[in-house]
């Protein structure tokens, strides 16, 4: 039967994220028993001790809605951040918030610029809104704010910046961004993408809630749980921006965006404080142990602020990517951001890193590449 049902136009610019592999997908398909996971900037020490038992305390009432406005977790965040309640938005993961404000700020014909090899939900939802994207180049391997500056015009309603940035790793500082934020007009809203933030150790990295704090309307500023925290698997995500941003978001947002189990382990969590610091302290100590081996291998890497790192293996980096997938690591290729030489792999415990160094020199040796 021809189907007469006719999709709204536009969508074929759409092309749908792809996440990391399952684990699950490589034990199946190459019979293998052992697999790590280094695709998906997770966290490899697990959750939060603190987020766990809380999440566990509140099973027996999941039989209820939660609360959709989410007063206990924003109450205890606002304290967290020294910010005002309403100056606060819960999404399921950042992706939901960035769905919101795309809904939200974006009609046909609006512009939306962002970086060439960035966070690629930016293209996809700005696509969704029919909206028009402009792309600026990276300068090495970074973000190059005043090119993105320049691309501004009337027609321009989001700018989106990921600091730091995925998958590249790397920052913009302090003084480019206040240097940047001085040249946006007023009708733009520049949205601060942080969800890698506690894991960055420069001292030159920017302080951009003091933008919401001194009353800024048009800058948001998006956080997440998923990443040093470990809770990437109940999606909780949130905004910090003045209550004029974020009343659009209000109207066009789910009912029941943020779980149960995500709001009582979101509370949990920012009370973990232990399990943050050590999270933090061993991602850069076994960050370090990975730009020794890329180096010892003669790789091209990025200095990352994250917990994954950039590295350069050629034109064959999709092969040896299938390579390292029969051997039982995941990592991530790097085709779908315009870095067709590159693998991202996630920082690991030094147990999975050893592994995943061990197999990847095996295989760039057979292959003749290093």
């Amino acid at each position: 039967m021809t189907s007469h049902l006719k999709p709204q136009s536009g969508l074929e610019l759409l092309q749908p994220y792809i996440p990391g592999t399952p684990i699950e997908d490589v034990q199946r398909q190459y019979g293998l028993r052992d697999v790590i996971k280094l695709a998906s900037n997770e966290n490899p020490w697990g959750p939060s001790p603190r987020a766990v038992e809380a999440i566990q305390r509140v099973l027996g009432q999941i039989h209820y809605y939660p609360d959709s406005q989410c007063h206990e977790l924003t109450r205890a965040l606002a304290a967290y951040l020294r910010v005002h309640p309403d100056q606060l938005i819960m999404g399921n993961g950042a992706d939901g918030i960035i769905t919101q404000l795309c809904m939200a700020y974006l009609d046909e014909g609006n512009e939306v610029v962002v970086s060439r090899s960035s966070f690629p939900i930016y293209d996809h939802f700005t696509h969704i809104m029919r909206a028009r994207l402009i792309k600026t180049p990276l300068k090495d391997y970074g973000l190059d704010l005043e090119a993105m500056a320049a691309a501004i015009n009337d027609n321009t309603r989001l700018v989106f910046v990921c600091n730091p940035n995925n998958p590249t790793g790397s920052m913009v500082t302090a003084a480019e961004v206040d240097a940047f934020m001085a040249t946006v007009p007023g009708h733009v809203v520049v949205v601060m993408d942080e969800a890698y933030r506690e894991l960055v150790v420069s001292d030159e990295f920017p302080e951009t809630v003091s933008y919401v704090r001194q009353g800024r309307e048009n800058v948001i500023i998006l956080r997440t749980f998923s990443k040093v925290y470990g809770l990437a698997g109940i999606r909780l995500g949130y905004g910090i921006a003045m209550p004029s941003l974020l009343g659009p978001l209000n109207q066009v947002r789910e009912a029941f965006a943020v779980n149960l189990l995500a709001q009582a382990a979101g509370i949990a969590a920012l009370e973990d404080t232990a399990f943050l610091q050590r999270t933090v302290e061993t991602n850069h100590t076994a960050r370090l142990w990975l730009y020794e081996q890329f180096a010892r291998l003669g790789l091209l890497y990025v200095q990352s602020q994250t917990n994954f790192v950039l590295v350069k293996v050629g034109p064959r980096a999709g092969q040896v990517q299938q390579e390292l997938l029969k051997h039982g690591v995941i990592v991530r290729p790097c085709g779908g951001y315009d870095l067709c030489d590159f693998l991202r792999v996630t920082v690991g415990t030094p147990e999975q890193n050893a592994t995943f160094v061990r197999e990847l020199e095996g295989i760039l040796r057979q292959m003749a590449v290093i």
